[in-house]
């Protein structure tokens, strides 16, 4: 006889949108939650698949604002086939493309073409922002609707603009569409060639210094604009104490606004670069521990919103060059939550839930998104987490096709077990 009813024993529930973190039993049927109850002896069923699942976490499904998809354009750093694996081993159950592919997903028919080439039946919703700039040139404004209508999640290039009256009109044009817009402030000929936050640690490791200036400059332009036409905008790639202030200034006035830093700023500072590890060489470049302690700060006040994986994948000839020509970006997919918890939870910094929030509901919020619920009669879109299970991090284990991460041949702690989705 064929299981069609599933139960968790034991196991610990985490749902930040009720901020519940208690053992249960858990009872799945069908790709629903059906029942969360108090842990008992029951008599074993035979048309339910019991498992103790004493020690393991059960939670939402983690939700990844952007990432970076090689397909089409670039296979050799990471298909789709190998970029949903990966998300899946990480956790996530929702996955936000950036349109820097190849052709660049400046009009409808790319979205239907990236749809179509995904493995079939994946328990993973897969979505991408539509660009702003045609070609991400960031000269000429996209055909908006055909990009609506085709079901992008949102608007983004990605990229910085570099031009404040093209902001402006993309604000304008968009005010009466409930779409996000995310934008990273960047001033490119500010940043120049910098790879390392100004400060002591560029001066000791004598790279080039990326200053704090070409992030806030941009950023304190785009709140004016913001507050200005009043459109709802998400700040990526936060990286500075100084726009943490910005940000929670902006708030203060209710500019409607989200923001969000990504995963490695949370975890790196200026000092993890002593090794010259081409892995940390990340645009914008991780902050001093003054700029750390501020995002992780910013992140338990709810000034920053969400943590961001923005997964970028690299063949190893790519990266193999010295640390200042190296191309930005790391992999991180199935690497953000066992580090997260291992620094965060772990130690007593967060709690399960907080983290959690941050890569769970937050997300969905920022995308205005509907949050997966750990309710009863709800999708059960979660999964299974074992907070202990140590595992390394090589070519063996690792499903994208790329290596450039800090942590590659590194000993990990923490692994995701299982997925539902009600795709499934």
């Amino acid at each position: 006889m064929e299981m069609t009813q599933e139960r968790l024993r034991q196991v610990r529930v985490l749902d930040p949108l009720s901020q519940v973190d208690r053992v249960a039993d858990v009872l799945i049927e069908a790709g629903q939650i059906v029942e969360i109850s108090a842990p008992e002896e029951r008599p074993a069923q035979d048309d339910i698949e019991e498992r103790d699942c004493t020690g393991l976490v059960l939670a939402p499904g983690l939700v990844d604002l952007y990432s970076h998809s090689d397909e089409p354009g670039f296979e050799t750093r990471e298909t789709l086939a190998s970029l949903t694996a990966s998300a899946l081993a990480g956790g996530f159950t929702r996955l936000t493309l950036l349109p820097d592919t190849l052709p660049v997903l400046d009009h409808g028919d790319g979205l239907a073409r990236l749809q179509a080439q995904l493995p079939p039946d994946l328990p993973l919703q897969v979505q991408a922002w539509g660009a702003i700039t045609q070609n991400l040139e960031g000269q000429q404004l996209v055909e908006f609707a055909d990009l609506i209508q085709a079901g992008v999640v949102g608007f983004s290039d990605g990229c910085s603009l570099q031009n404040p009256m093209l902001v402006r009109r993309l604000c304008e044009y968009l005010e009466a569409e409930s779409v996000p817009i995310a934008l990273w402030p960047c001033d490119p000929a500010l940043a120049g060639k910098g790879v390392i936050r100004e400060g002591v640690d560029a001066l000791r490791l004598g790279l080039s210094e990326a200053p704090t200036m070409a992030e806030t400059s941009v950023l304190a332009a785009l709140l004016e604009i913001v507050a200005e036409i009043k459109t709802p905008i998400h700040i990526m790639r936060v990286s500075t104490a100084r726009s943490v202030d910005l940000i929670k200034a902006a708030k203060e006035r209710d500019l409607p606004i989200t923001a969000s830093t990504t995963w490695m700023h949370v975890l790196g500072n200026s000092q993890s670069l002593h090794t010259y590890d081409v892995n940390w060489r990340l645009d914008p470049p991780v902050g001093n521990v003054s700029d750390q302690e501020a995002l992780i700060q910013g992140l338990e006040a709810g000034i920053v919103d969400a943590i961001a994986i923005d997964h970028h994948a690299y063949t190893y000839e790519e990266k193999t060059v010295p640390f200042s020509a190296a191309p930005p970006g790391a992999i991180g997919l199935e690497l953000a939550l066992p580090l997260l918890w291992q620094t965060l939870v772990s130690t007593n910094r967060w709690s399960a839930l907080t983290l959690w929030e941050k890569l769970s509901t937050a997300p969905c919020h920022c995308l205005g998104q509907p949050p997966p619920s750990m309710q009863p009669g709800q999708p059960a879109e979660m999964i299974l987490f074992d907070p202990q299970q140590s595992w390394q991090a090589d070519a063996h284990t690792l499903k994208s096709l790329s290596a450039n991460t800090p942590w590659q041949g590194q000993t990990l702690t923490g692994r995701v077990l299982k997925t539902w989705h009600p795709h499934n």
